[in-house]
């Protein structure tokens, strides 16, 4: 009685720092086939250990540049010592049109540029525990001295600040309970009524009929036709 939409839907995560976003990720990739995740163009240097078309599609910045002023991108930032990452339109879209679910990684600007784009657009935070677990993960890494550590904080505590621009927060204490949550959560998404393409329902009289003209109907039985 009920078609569904064959269009996937757009899913962006995005969250603070250290909030286990990747892991949460990969293992919500692991888990659910109809899921596929939109790599993001940049034009940043490959580093040690990355690989072309799994981290990022590296290219230069002549070529992402040229991909600007072709429209190619959904949506594009101009991050950190000048180097671009864009969101790329024609692969996400055809994922969407053959019905696959597409997840976008990205930060709390990108998210909204998307979101302005494609209302439909299911938007999930992820939070650590805490500040103080932050810190302990910032701190574990070793990679950061106090003064990018105190900037990622107020980062942090920035993007803290859109969640109400959200749909949906989850904390991750625990990356199976955090995949569980977003799991149920794209599951309720899909029972939208919105999602729902067109409802085939029988008049009073085609049920009646029906009923009637049931072989295992006992004429016997008493029963009450509303």
């Amino acid at each position: 009685m009920i078609k569904q939409k064959k269009q996937g839907s757009l899913i962006i995560i995005s969250g603070t720092t250290c909030a286990g976003k990747g892991t949460v990720v990969d293992q919500l990739l692991k888990r659910n086939s109809n899921l596929g995740l939109s790599i993001s163009y940049t034009s940043r240097e490959m580093r040690e250990g990355e690989t072309n078309g799994v981290e990022y599609y590296f290219i230069s910045q002549e070529e992402f540049e040229k991909k600007i002023s072709n429209d190619d991108f959904l949506e594009y930032e101009i991050v950190q010592y000048g180097k671009y990452y864009g969101t790329p339109k024609k692969e996400v879209r055809e994922m969407l049109e053959h019905g696959k679910d597409v997840i976008l990684e990205i930060d709390v600007k990108g998210a909204q540029k998307i979101k302005s784009m494609f209302p439909e657009t299911i938007l999930i935070f992820i939070m650590a525990p805490s500040m103080e677990e932050v810190k302990r993960r910032i701190k574990a890494r070793g990679k950061e001295n106090n003064e990018q550590i105190i900037k990622r904080f107020q980062v942090a505590y920035q993007e803290i600040n859109e969640i109400p621009k959200y749909n949906y927060v989850v904390v991750n204490d625990d990356v199976l309970n955090a995949v569980t949550k977003i799991e149920a959560i794209l599951l309720s998404e899909k029972c939208r009524v919105d999602r729902i393409e067109e409802i085939a329902v029988e008049n009073q009289e085609e049920i009646i009929h029906e009923f009637l003209m049931d072989k295992e109907f006992d004429n016997s039985s008493s029963f009450d036709i509303l």
